[in-house]
């Protein structure tokens, strides 16, 4: 003995009840219906369906006729009319029984769902989720409606499933709502969901790659079959990368002038997202508004080409020049350089009125968060643009914009990431325009943010922030880390109050390493009502009780031991042989038990993938 399926709680069962009182009063008007007939029907046998019954001979009567010839007989045949009144009584006794019945299984086992109504999804519940093209109706079919191709070039990719036929489904969402994915190092998240994505993902895209791998995968293609624009943006690379120079997005003579000044400002001297904690990075930030305004302005009036930020430490770091000078040109800046001259009067000003220890720290402090542009190699990427912010949703063409790392350079390059990817949010997700009562697109292309280890960049308080309203702006998110706590951890994450998971209507998981991440997923599955059965043997016979408890759907201990990819040696590495199993929660859906999708078992994919990349970015 058991429960029935577990979906008779929640919305399902408010839908499903909304036309049950009219259902059950047509249940029992018909149960009325048939009483009559049966009471008519025998009333006319007793007399053979003679025609003295009706105006002419006939073998099956209208429900209502018994009525009508009682009307017409009252005082005659009294034993006929009693008899057909029986077996009316009987009929509607055994029809209200039925009903009664029916009534009963409908509403379900009062306990079936005493503990919870968890389950997971099948195959209907996955296409109400978005994930499975719906099966397109005949009239669809005729106006060339439905899922079509639209459902398959603008998806990501969020996982697989498996039927009862053990055929392998690839579940894509194509909605603007964002994703959220938890997988640890090495367990198959490129090759299972980012590289699927991007080998089919037709729009524009900014991907930080932290090894070049999916540059080398998928910018072939991208470039050759999806008509993008291919951007490798990687400053530490000497040569073959897009050079890209934050100051150039500066809006200069605009409202937005300032306050893009004093965001560039604080990135530059919060490196890592935990705020400005310090006197000394205040001051810091105050004085590079200044001086970055100050460049600008002074390159404009000499013709010269827009400063970079290695200008901007070679000014407070010329040996040929002693620092007070500059904070006199400063000062003593014409009105007629620029709109915000004040601005950089004052900066001037307040080193100038700075004891000369005080003067000293905080010109050592912003000189410190500039150190790492004095690399060669970064300074010719970051000397001028050969694209625009922009460009990304706004260009002729979609725009995949590769941000590329090397291990090794990861830790010291983590600044200018955060800065492109700050000013990517803040540039794109500036304004909304209305048509007609609804929200009008003014992007050219959608644009995916496909940010691989994300917390890794720090706290980017503006993506938190944003996550909210960046789809309204065209902009989707697939965010990516190793586990919850690298999410919510309160020195390098966004802490317990963080709003991330909030605000991703998808969150998947591959098998975690971390009990934290297992306990997030357990509770996101839900609990589930069983019945367990207690065997109490005794000397002469042995009784059995079944009792209704509460079970999560997924345990702690299930969760941690789900079986993860099989992989085998090849070349020296280690290469996935055959897919893990994966959890994907959709928010207000059941849970999923998915299966891992992988690239090269696919034979479009894998040819996708072996397009060759291009040997140099493109330059807008």
């Amino acid at each position: 003995m058991k429960p029935g399926p577990n979906n008779g709680v929640g919305l399902p069962i408010r839908a499903d009840t909304a036309n049950r009182p009219f259902l059950m009063s047509a249940l029992f008007l018909l149960v009325l219906a048939l009483s009559l007939a049966a009471a008519t029907q025998y009333f006319a046998h007793a007399f053979q369906y003679h025609a003295a019954l009706g105006t002419h001979q006939n073998f099956l009567y209208a429900p209502w006729k018994i009525l009508e010839w009682a009307k017409l007989w009252p005082d005659r045949y009294g034993n006929e009319f009693s008899m057909a009144g029986s077996v009316a009584t009987m009929t509607a006794a055994l029809g209200l029984i039925l009903l009664l019945a029916l009534k009963r299984h409908l509403s379900g086992p009062a306990t079936s769902y005493l503990h919870g109504s968890a389950r997971w999804a099948g195959k209907k519940d996955i296409i109400a989720a978005g994930l499975l093209p719906r099966r397109r109706s005949w009239l669809e079919v005729l106006r060339g409606q439905g899922h079509g191709s639209a459902f398959r070039s603008t998806g990501v990719y969020v996982g697989a499933w498996l039927d009862k036929r053990g055929r392998q489904h690839y579940l894509r969402h194509s909605g603007p709502e964002h994703v959220l994915c938890y997988a640890p190092t090495r367990s198959g998240k490129g090759v299972g969901l980012i590289v699927p994505t991007l080998l089919s993902w037709g729009e524009s895209t900014v991907i930080t790659d932290l090894k070049g791998e999916l540059w080398e995968l998928t910018a072939g293609w991208r470039k050759q079959y999806a008509g993008n624009r291919v951007l490798r943006f990687e400053p530490a690379a000497a040569s073959g990368g897009a050079h890209w120079n934050p100051l150039e997005e500066i809006r200069l003579d605009s409202e937005f002038e300032v306050g893009d000044v004093q965001n560039l400002a604080t990135l530059i001297v919060d490196p890592d997202g935990k705020g400005l904690e310090s006197h000394w990075q205040k001051s810091a930030q105050a004085l590079l508004v200044g001086l970055i305004l100050h460049a600008l302005y002074q390159a404009r009036s000499s013709g010269g080409a827009t400063p970079s930020l290695s200008d901007i430490d070679s000014l407070l770091s010329n040996p040929n020049r002693d620092i007070g000078e500059l904070w006199m040109e400063m000062f003593l800046l014409p009105p007629s350089s620029g709109p915000n001259c004040r601005i950089v009067s004052a900066s001037g000003r307040d080193m100038l009125d700075r004891p000369e220890e005080e003067g000293g720290s905080v010109l050592s402090t912003a000189k410190s968060y500039l150190s790492l542009y004095r690399d060669p190699v970064v300074r010719g990427n970051i000397s001028d643009s050969h694209f625009k912010i922009r460009d990304l949703m706004h260009h002729e063409d979609p725009v995949s914009l590769y941000i590329v790392t090397r291990p090794t350079d990861k830790a010291r390059l983590r600044p200018l990431i955060r800065i492109l990817l700050n000013m990517i949010v803040r540039l794109l997700a500036d304004r909304i325009e209305f048509e007609g009562g609804r929200p009008k697109p003014v992007y050219k292309h959608r644009l995916l943010m496909m940010l691989d280890e994300f917390p890794s960049l720090g706290k980017l308080e503006i993506l938190q922030e944003s996550l909210a309203f960046l789809a309204g702006y065209g902009i989707k998110c697939y965010l990516i880390c190793q586990d919850i706590n690298q999410l919510k951890s309160s020195r390098t994450g966004y802490g317990q109050d963080e709003s991330i998971t909030s605000n991703c209507h998808i969150q998947n998981a591959f098998p975690p390493n971390r009990v934290e991440t297992a306990e997030h997923l357990s509770k996101l599955t839900g609990q589930t009502t069983i019945v367990k059965e207690q065997v109490t043997k005794g000397d002469k016979h042995t009784s059995r009780t079944l009792q209704e408890v509460q079970r999560s759907l997924l345990t702690v201990d299930e969760c941690l031991r789900m079986p993860g990819p099989v992989k085998g040696v090849k070349d020296g590495g280690d290469v996935i042989e055959r897919a893990g199993d994966m959890i994907i929660y959709v928010a207000g859906f059941p849970a999923i038990y998915g299966r891992q999708p992988l690239y090269f078992q696919d034979a479009v994919f894998q040819k996708r993938a072996e397009v060759p990349a291009p040997m140099a970015s493109d330059r807008l």
